[in-house]
C-alpha cells in the first residue's frame, strides 16, 4: 500500500509507492560508460592556461601557481551564472523585483587525475575537496553583498556535469535561495516549539531507531531521510550542533571525508556508480540562525526522472522506501 510522507523540516510531501518499482524503465539506471580522456581537458595538468588564475591550490614541493604540480585547484569558472566584478543594485520593474547579478562561482578541481572518481575510495580526495571549500567560504564570506554560499557536486551528464574531470562547484549569491530559507524557517518552528534543533532531534531518533541508519563514526551519521525525494537518497549530518560548515574541525573533517569514501563505495557497489548531486546546506553568511540550524549534506542518485506530477505539485513519488535502500546498501558492503 503506498503511503505520503512528509519532511519534518520543509513540509514537502513524499508519496512512497514501491508498486512503481514495477513501471517498465522507471527504476532504469543511468550510467556514464565512456571513461575516454578528452582531448585538451582543462582540468588536467598541463591545460591550467584554459582555466582562469586559481583563487586556492594544494601543492607538493614549490610547484608555481597556475603550472602543474597540484593536487587540486580551485578557479573562477570560465563561464560564471553570476560575477563578483561590478555593484549590488536592487531594483524594480512594475511589480517585479530584480537584483543585479553579482556573485561568485568557483571549480574545486578536485584531483590531477581525470579518471578518479569519489567512488574510488579515496577518503584524501574528499578531505582536499572539503578543505578547499572551507577555505573559500572562509574568503568569500568578506565580500558583504554575498548572503548565501552555496557548494555542490554534479557527478556524471545525467546530474548537469558537463566535464567528465571529477569537479565541485561553489557559488556565492547575494539574496538566500528559497530552498534554504524554507529549512530555515522549519527549524527555526520547531526550535520555538520545542527549544530544540530539530536536526539534532532527527540524529537521536535514528541513532536509537536505526531503520534508517546507514552509517556513522565518532563525529558523523549518514542515513536516508524519512521522507526522502529519491531513491537512495542520503544525509549526512555532523553530531555536534553547528550551523556553519565552514567551523568544521579537522577531527570532524577526517571523519566526514572517510564515511564519505565509505557511503559512495557502498552506493558505487549496489548501483554501478550511478550519477549523483551533492549539496552542502549551510547557513547563511551574516549567520542569525545558530541556535536551530545545522548544517548537512544532501546526496542524491540519479535513477529516476522528475516528471509532471512532481513539477505540478510539489510532491515527489519515490519508487523506494528509505528503509529499503539502507537494507539494500548495508548488504553491499564487502564481505
Amino acid at each position: 500500500m503506498p503511503e505520503l510522507r512528509k519532511d519534518p523540516i520543509t513540509g514537502t510531501w513524499v508519496i512512497i509507492s514501491e508498486e512503481r518499482k514495477k513501471r517498465p524503465k522507471y527504476y532504469e539506471i543511468v550510467v556514464n560508460k565512456d571513461i575516454s580522456i578528452p582531448e585538451n581537458c582543462p582540468f588536467c595538468p598541463g591545460n591550467e592556461g584554459m582555466t582562469p588564475p586559481e583563487t586556492h591550490a594544494l601543492r607538493s614541493g614549490h610547484s608555481p601557481a597556475n603550472g602543474p604540480g597540484w593536487e587540486l585547484r580551485a578557479v573562477p569558472n570560465k563561464f560564471p551564472a553570476l560575477r563578483v566584478e561590478g555593484t549590488l543594485r536592487k531594483s524594480g520593474e512594475g511589480l517585479y523585483d530584480k537584483i543585479s547579478g553579482i556573485g561568485a562561482h568557483e571549480v574545486i578541481i578536485e584531483t590531477p587525475e581525470h579518471r578518479k572518481t569519489w567512488f574510488d575510495n579515496d577518503a584524501a580526495m574528499i578531505r582536499n575537496t572539503l578543505l578547499a571549500a572551507k577555505s573559500r567560504i572562509i574568503d568569500l564570506k568578506k565580500d558583504t553583498r554575498f548572503k548565501y554560499i552555496m557548494v555542490f557536486k554534479n557527478f556524471g551528464p545525467t546530474a548537469g556535469a558537463t566535464l567528465s574531470h571529477s569537479h565541485s562547484q561553489l557559488i556565492a549569491l547575494p539574496v538566500v535561495p528559497l530552498r534554504v530559507q524554507e529549512e530555515i524557517e522549519g527549524a527555526r518552528a520547531h526550535f520555538e516549539r520545542k527549544e530544540r534543533c530539530i536536526f539534532c532531534d532527527i540524529i537521536q531518533y535514528e541513532n536509537e531507531a536505526e531503520r534508517r541508519l546507514l552509517a556513522e563514526n565518532e563525529h558523523v551519521i549518514v542515513l536516508a531521510p524519512y521522507a526522502p525525494r529519491f531513491s537512495f537518497e542520503l544525509a549526512a549530518y555532523p553530531k555536534r550542533h553547528e550551523s556553519a560548515f565552514e567551523n568544521i574541525s579537522d577531527p570532524e573533517l577526517d571523519g566526514l571525508s572517510a564515511i564519505l569514501a565509505e557511503t559512495l563505495g557502498q552506493v558505487g557497489r549496489l548501483l554501478s556508480r550511478p550519477d549523483f548531486n551533492l549539496i552542502i546546506h549551510n547557513a547563511p553568511c551574516q549567520n542569525s540562525v545558530a541556535d536551530f540550524y545545522h548544517w548537512h549534506i544532501e546526496f542524491m542518485p540519479v535513477l529516476a526522472r522528475v516528471a509532471g506530477f512532481e513539477w505540478g505539485t510539489g510532491f515527489y513519488i519515490n519508487p523506494i522506501s528509505p528503509e529499503e535502500s539502507v537494507q539494500s546498501l548495508k548488504d553491499a558492503r564487502p564481505r
